[in-house]
């Protein structure tokens, strides 16, 4: 069998890139409606509703456990990573993009520009996730590999 043959039949690795990428269509969907515009970042960009990098490590995770078992390696350790990505996705990377916006507000002060103009461009704010944002996007990892696994029966 080929490479990209085994590729394809790698049901755990479908089910993640399954799972990321309705959650980014979504999420660009999503600040479609909201924002009355297209944004092509949002595409691939992280924040925001629902979490692709909770989509994705569910994906992972419930996959796992299904072709594996949930007593497998495989399983455990797809269980820490995604333990690990979610609670980093609600604590470090929101903590990040609060203290950007902050930020982003001080550098527009006067004190902080020269001749009129901005010393730095502004710093990205929507690195982090909600809390129901990391849910919504785990539960949308679950589902999607589900439906993978169906495919795989």
């Amino acid at each position: 069998m080929t490479f990209s043959g085994r590729l394809i039949h790698n049901e755990v690795l479908i089910s993640s890139v399954v799972g990321w990428t309705v959650a980014q269509v979504l999420k660009t969907l999503i600040d479609m409606w909201l924002n009355k515009g297209f944004k092509p970042e949002r595409l691939v960009g992280s924040g925001g509703m629902p979490s692709s990098h909770s989509a994705t490590v569910c994906g992972l995770l419930t996959s796992a456990g299904l072709c594996y078992g949930v007593d497998s390696f495989e399983f455990a350790v797809s269980f820490v990573l995604a333990s690990v990505v979610m609670y980093d996705a609600v604590g470090v990377r929101r903590e990040t993009g609060k203290q950007a916006k902050l930020l982003n507000m001080i550098m527009k002060q006067d004190f902080f520009r020269m001749n009129g103009e901005e010393v730095q461009e502004s710093l990205k704010e929507l690195v982090g996730h909600t809390p129901l944002q990391v849910v919504v996007g785990a539960a949308l990892g679950v589902g999607m590999a589900f439906f993978v696994h169906g495919f795989y029966l």
